[in-house]
């Protein structure tokens, strides 16, 4: 019935026949006469009356005159404040937690914007930049400006050799994933077991556990060349490894000999490490690293022989150490290091001896570790877990097997749960793996062997596939690997 009534063309003269020919000539009185009759042509016009009128298209109100339109949009990727946008070089709007933001200050049609970063987050760890920034008002608010903060890219890497007393150092790919050793490929430092970063990329720290020492690097910005600082070392009794906090203000050592963790405050200028006075705080049985919270404001420890976590709080002013209400959850057997998933949500430790992975979820405001009910099994004598920058899989190196393996993360609860066919094979005895920050390219550090095995990873998937030789070479002994931006 709607397709016969639609498609029926209503003319002048259906509207101008018979009863309705009768109806309007009545109400338009004052004509004299309206004449024709029937159904068919006639003398009736109306010079003032139309035929059909032509379609029309609808069209936009004006906007009235002096409207104004906010602009703004969205930020993801943050930790922590300090973040201050501007827009237009002017209209400072400090964001603290990501979701959307808006100006203050509207801009009529036509005016141009262009949004910019005046200050960066306090957390280095993170570098924002924007998206879509620029462009010129219309008849709406803007809200497509994008902030996004993410891992800055690297572009040098450093292994630490055990036992040929050496670091490796390259210059990074970000593109190919390549490693090319640099002009001085070689560092002789005392038995290093591993080298830490600052977050701005301009000093470096190796930890030598045998010899009680860490020593301390300038790193040249455009070749990535390591030349002892000033200060060259500091004494530590068995420290394996210095952990920067992630506004670049702190340091942390655990002693592994004495059972301790040191706060140390860092010069911005010089790098150098000095203790910030605040007592050391007491581990479990020996502690070999420190795991710093990417909100800055937590800190673990693992505890290889006491089979323990270690949790603490850290004061943000002063860097200090003190034990959480919750201050020790158990582990497995011989846990050697806890990592934390980049959303700060998960932590997990590789237990060598009981062949497992402990999991837990952290508490966003009190930092509490609550271990989930089960474990996961890893082949044997597991290391280390390696997350994903995007927190969606994790790694385990197995040294008795010589084996890298995938498992994907749940978004709710932190489970792992194996990749399908997300074991690759390794070099013998690898001990560590690490992703660079984009997440694309694996590399994994083998014991018994110089050869640095690279991997593509897999967006979707998180499996890994072994790239073609030649592979990069490295010392003897090789335990672990940091990337520098």
């Amino acid at each position: 019935m709607h397709q016969l009534r639609s498609s029926r063309k209503l003319s002048p003269s259906f509207f101008f026949s018979g009863f309705v020919r009768t109806i309007v000539c009545a109400a338009l009185v004052t004509l004299t006469a309206c004449g024709g009759g029937g159904g068919g042509g006639g003398g009736f016009s109306l010079p003032f009356l139309p035929g059909a009128p032509a379609p029309t298209t609808p069209t936009t109100p004006e906007a009235p005159a002096g409207a104004t339109y906010t602009v703004g949009g969205t930020v993801s990727g943050l930790f922590g404040s300090g973040l201050v946008l501007q827009n237009n070089a002017g209209d400072d709007l400090a964001i603290s937690s990501n979701g959307s933001f808006t100006f203050a200050q509207p801009l009529a049609k036509g005016e141009s914007y262009a949004v910019t970063i005046k200050a960066q987050s306090e957390i280095l760890t993170r570098v924002c930049n924007v998206s879509d920034a620029t462009g010129t008002v219309a008849d709406a608010a803007i809200t497509n400006v994008k902030v996004d903060c993410a891992v800055p890219a690297a572009r040098f890497a450093y292994v630490a050799n055990l036992a040929d007393s050496m670091i490796s150092a390259f210059k990074f790919d970000a593109t190919s994933g390549s490693l090319t050793p640099l002009a001085v490929p070689l560092v002789a430092t005392a038995k290093p077991f591993s080298v830490a970063v600052d977050l701005r990329g301009r000093f470096a720290y190796v930890a030598s556990p045998h010899f009680g020492t860490v020593t301390q690097y300038s790193i040249e910005p455009a070749t990535g060349a390591l030349s002892p600082a000033s200060v060259p070392t500091i004494a530590v009794e068995g420290p394996y490894g210095v952990d920067i906090h992630p506004t670049g203000r702190f340091a942390y050592i655990a002693s592994a000999a004495k059972n301790i963790i040191t706060a140390y405050a860092v010069n911005g200028a010089t790098g150098e490490l000095t203790p910030t006075g605040a007592a050391p705080v007491p581990t479990g049985n020996t502690p070999l690293r420190v795991a710093v919270h990417p909100t800055g404001r937590f800190a673990y420890s693992a505890n290889l022989r006491s089979n323990d976590v270690s949790a603490y709080n850290i004061d943000w002013t002063t860097g200090a150490l003190s034990p959480m209400d919750v201050p020790t959850v158990p582990a497995g057997q011989a846990p050697y290091f806890l990592t934390i998933d980049p959303t700060g949500r998960f932590a997990y430790v590789a237990n060598e001896s009981s062949n497992d992975v402990s999991m837990y979820t952290i508490d966003p405001n009190t930092g509490v570790l609550s271990p989930l009910a089960a474990t996961v099994a890893t082949g044997p004598s597991p290391s280390t877990v390696t997350v994903d920058p995007k927190g969606r899989f994790a790694y385990v190196t197995t040294q008795a097997d010589d084996q890298i393996s995938a498992y994907a993360i749940n978004d709710v609860t932190g489970a792992l749960s194996p990749v399908a066919d997300g074991t690759a094979a390794t070099s013998s005895g690898p001990f560590s793996a690490t992703l660079d920050p984009s997440g694309r390219f694996a590399f994994v550090i083998t014991n018994n062997s110089s050869d640095l095995y690279s991997y593509d990873v897999d967006a979707n998937k998180g499996t890994l596939t072994l790239k073609k030789q030649p592979y990069a070479q490295v010392g003897t002994g090789a335990v672990t690997m940091t990337f520098s931006p």
